[in-house]
């Protein structure tokens, strides 16, 4: 490869570095065994996982870079209605990928691209006042659904289609795109009765596995990143990971670390820092994807085991004045990851002034990039020094390339995570029941148990209100 790969360093995870709450090498030598047999399965498995067939498919990352001009061309925003892994992947992409106020820049400054909104959520307010900021006759609406029926994305749909059609007359099918399962479901149902353009979600990747589908890379297309570099470290992460070692796939040894602190010393906290603004929102995507695909009531065998890691997201250095405080001297149950970042695409000078001042003086003539750093250093250096478990995960530019590597990384160690747990790492059967019960409340036609269920629930339930 003549581009770099990711580095991961655990050192600072080590009894050696931490003390007590660190993992000795005894504990690594007991898990040996187990981790060398799960890992020699997950790699048998892992061509079954959907996600790992993505970055090979360059004739639709052509399509989609195609159609992402198109669209571009016709519109001055671009408008993605989904949630969840509907709208996370394409958020993390649009922030970590494009300059930040991306959507405040001239459109000549953006590339001649549009702006792009991702409003992830059925408030009222947010919806509301989104389009009365927009012209429907130069929107285009991208509305993403795996199953074609989540009630969120229904509904704001809904909404955004009777804008469309109050302005634009039959014409508001020209202006939407529609992204779900290739042969089923509500709006492949609608794509073929009304003959809207849609794209296929491989009916293999579930919804927070699929930023590298038309999920995330439509959206990505049209505001001109580059999807297939994103492709390409996606497949060279791949590559890294493919072996006989647990040991040399930094993916899998992540996913080993937080299984290890977890049933050896009861950490199942774990804080995923990066020190980079643009950054920021890959912490949340990732946030979905840990949590969903590992907090699991049975284990594959019937067993009720209630498996889950809590994901946190802070960001570097914005959280050292919200949340380290907690971190270094709370009680110590988190297992904190850091995303360095080697080189930002900008270097910004602290210019001299007021020197005879202290405060200032040692600032004078430094970089934002040299304090951004530093500060880095010296939070990973305090929890380290309170014996707080820690690792790094160093990127040596933020691009699509390194940010494909990143999110593949993200997505193996999740579904290794999910073969160290003997848990399936790819439904979510709590999130389903919560969808059961908001379509009772609706009053969709078919949930009329559920709707009973929850009257006996109401009943049941003791007056505790103040």
């Amino acid at each position: 490869m003549a581009e770099k790969i990711l580095r991961y360093d655990y050192t600072n995870a080590r009894a050696e570095a931490v003390g007590a709450a660190g993992l000795t090498t005894h504990d690594m030598a007991e898990a040996e065994a187990h981790l060398a047999r799960v890992y020699t399965q997950a790699q048998a498995a892992r061509s079954g996982w959907g996600f790992t067939k993505l970055p090979y498919r360059e004739a639709e990352a052509d399509m989609l870079t195609a159609l992402g001009n198109e669209l571009a061309a016709q519109c001055d925003d671009f408008v993605v209605i989904g949630i969840g892994g509907s709208a996370l992947g394409a958020i993390a992409l649009h922030s970590s990928c494009n300059p930040p106020f991306y959507n405040y820049s001239s459109r000549q400054a953006r590339g001649n691209r549009p702006r792009m909104f991702v409003p992830d959520n059925i408030d009222p307010l947010l919806i509301g006042n989104l389009l009365a900021t927009l012209n429907p006759a130069r929107t285009i609406v991208n509305v993403i659904a795996k199953s074609g029926s989540t009630a969120e994305t229904m509904a704001n749909f809904l909404v955004v289609r009777a804008w469309l059609e109050q302005a634009l007359g039959s014409d508001w099918k020209s202006h939407v795109v529609l992204t779900t399962d290739p042969a089923k479901g509500a709006l492949r149902a609608l794509a073929t009765s009304h003959n809207l353009r849609c794209l296929d979600i491989p009916p293999d990747v579930g919804g927070r596995f699929s930023v590298l589908t038309p999920v995330g890379l439509l959206p990505a297309a049209v505001e001109g990143i580059e999807i297939k570099a994103l492709l390409r470290g996606a497949r060279d992460m791949l590559e890294r990971c493919a072996g006989t070692d647990w040991r040399r796939d930094p993916a899998f040894f992540n996913a080993a670390l937080h299984y290890l602190f977890d049933v050896r010393k009861n950490i199942r906290m774990n804080v995923l820092m990066p020190y980079a603004q643009s950054l920021r929102d890959i912490a949340d995507w990732f946030r979905q994807l840990w949590a969903e695909s590992l907090g699991k009531r049975v284990n594959r065998r019937g067993e009720v085991v209630h498996c889950g890691l809590t994901p946190i997201n802070a960001l570097g250095a914005t959280d050292q004045h919200s949340q380290v405080q907690l971190y270094v001297e709370g009680p110590v149950d988190k297992l904190f990851t850091f995303i360095h970042t080697d080189q930002f695409a900008v270097q910004t000078a602290i210019p001299k002034g007021f020197s005879t001042d202290p405060a200032f003086a040692y600032l004078s003539g430094q970089t934002l990039n040299k304090l951004l750093h530093a500060e880095e250093f010296a939070t990973r250096a305090a929890l380290t020094k309170a014996g707080r478990p820690n690792a790094t995960i160093s990127l040596p530019a933020i691009n699509p390339y390194y940010i494909g590597q990143l999110l593949l990384f993200f997505e193996l160690q999740t579904a290794y995570a999910g073969e160290l747990y003997d848990i399936n790492a790819f439904d979510q059967p709590g999130v389903e029941q919560g969808k059961v019960f908001t379509y009772a409340l609706m009053g969709r036609e078919g949930y009329e148990a559920a709707r009973a269920e929850l009257k006996q629930m109401e009943l049941a339930r003791p007056d505790c209100i103040i």
